[in-house]
C-alpha cells in the first residue's frame, strides 16, 4: 500500500503543477516516478507462493517465529523506493517521444534532464542500499 500512497502522491504532484511547468524535467520526472511506482504496489499485492505445496507440519514450521524473513532496514527501504522512483524517469524517458507526437505544440521536451534525473535518483537509491546493507555472513 506505501508503493500505491506514493504513486499516487506523485502523480498528484504532476497534476497540481501549474500549466506553465507541467511539462518541465521535474514534474516529468515525477509523472514517469508515478508509473513504476504503481507498476511495482500492483505486482506487490499479489499472493506469495510460499505457501502453496506445503503439509500442515510445514505450514505450522513457517508461522514459527525463528523461521519468518527479516525485513530491511528502514535505510535500506527507502532506499529501494528512491531507486524505483528513480527507474521512471530512468528507463521511461522515451515516452516523451510519443507526447511530443500528440501534441506538435511541444517542439523541445526535456528528454535528457528527465534522463539523467532518473539515473542520478537511481544509482542515489542503488549506492545507499549498498552502503546500509548488511555484510553477508
Amino acid at each position: 500500500m506505501l508503493y500505491l500512497s506514493l504513486a499516487i502522491a506523485a502523480l498528484c504532484f504532476w497534476i497540481f503543477s501549474p500549466s506553465e511547468t507541467k511539462f518541465t524535467a521535474i514534474p516529468l520526472v515525477f509523472a514517469l516516478g508515478s508509473l513504476t511506482l504503481l507498476l511495482k504496489g500492483i505486482f506487490l499485492l499479489r499472493k506469495s507462493s510460499e505457501e502453496l505445496g506445503l503439509s500442515e507440519q510445514e505450514l505450522a514450521n513457517l508461522s514459527d517465529p525463528t523461521n519468518r524473513k527479516r525485513l530491511p532496514s528502514i535505510a535500506t527501504q527507502a532506499a529501494q523506493i528512491v531507486q524505483d522512483f528513480g527507474t521512471g524517469a530512468f528507463l521511461l524517458w522515451p515516452l516523451l517521444n510519443v507526447g511530443k507526437d500528440i501534441d506538435n505544440s511541444w517542439n523541445n521536451p526535456p528528454r535528457f534532464p528527465v534522463f539523467l534525473t532518473g539515473a542520478i535518483l537511481f544509482l542515489l537509491g542503488w549506492l545507499i542500499r549498498r552502503l546500509t546493507s548488511s555484510p553477508l555472513k
